[in-house]
């Protein structure tokens, strides 16, 4: 199963990487056949990007971020009974380059592709100076990505005990500290975005995020999660209170 994920996600660091020939991703499936889809997208990625003209400033940072992220999916996809132990080690090896986190935080600021984009945007725009991609790189991961994942993992406990699938929400040690760290990241994130370029537009983002999450169904019909919810919006603000009353009401139209 390692070796699938690994062969699977290795179209992701070819989509960021023009000129790199494509593979057969499916390679240790046994059904082979997507009427050749990933391999569409991985060629489209790679004749695009080329034409942003920020690329080759950004691409070694994209890689990075990949490579946290595809990291991520082999660990975390493996035989349920290696999983912890592997994305412990893994998280072993990249703590001392780290702000005090958890593994399963770090799992899920890995987990998040918004840097990426991110980094796809300002390409598209014009060329950024080392200084400017580092900080949009510290901008997105470690908090910003954080907060993303999650509220995501958040919003899915049930299913995923349902399905037996791995959900980072569930290894903290109680619905307090889940909220307090949940606080924090958030607050972090916010204080990370604050030295980039349209900081504003960033900070809107950050909101937006928890608002959307939220205002999912899946929230509105477990009350335990809907409660704890409303801790998040509180601490979220007014923007965050808007967007998530906006997001409410278009998912109730």
């Amino acid at each position: 199963m390692k070796n699938d994920f690994r062969a699977l996600h290795q179209a992701m660091y070819h989509a960021l990487s023009p000129g790199a020939e494509p593979v057969n991703y499916y390679r240790y499936r046994e059904d082979q056949d997507d009427g050749g889809y990933l391999q569409a997208l991985v060629t489209t990625c790679q004749s695009v990007l080329p034409e942003l003209p920020g690329f080759p400033n950004v691409q070694k940072a994209m890689h990075h971020l990949a490579n946290y992220y595809c990291d991520l999916q082999v660990f975390k996809h493996v035989e349920p009974e290696k999983r912890v132990d592997l994305l412990e080690s893994w998280f072993a090896d990249h703590k001392d380059d780290l702000p005090s986190m958890t593994w399963y935080e770090f799992s899920a600021c890995a987990g998040s592709t918004l840097g990426i984009f991110c980094f796809a945007a300002y390409a598209a725009k014009d060329c950024l100076s080392h200084e400017e991609v580092s900080q949009l790189k510290a901008g997105y991961f470690p908090w910003v990505q954080g907060l993303h994942i999650l509220l995501d993992y958040f919003i899915d406990q049930e299913e995923d005990r349902m399905e037996q699938d791995l959900n980072f929400v569930s290894y903290y040690p109680s619905d307090e500290e889940m909220v307090k760290r949940m606080k924090h990241i958030k607050e972090k994130a916010e204080e990370s975005i604050r030295n980039l370029p349209d900081w504003k537009f960033h900070k809107l983002i950050n909101k937006g995020l928890i608002a959307i999450y939220l205002a999912d169904k899946k929230v509105q019909r477990d009350k335990e999660i809907k409660n704890k919810a409303k801790q998040f919006i509180r601490f979220g603000g007014l923007p965050t209170l808007f967007f998530y009353l906006n997001s409410w009401v278009f998912r109730k139209a």
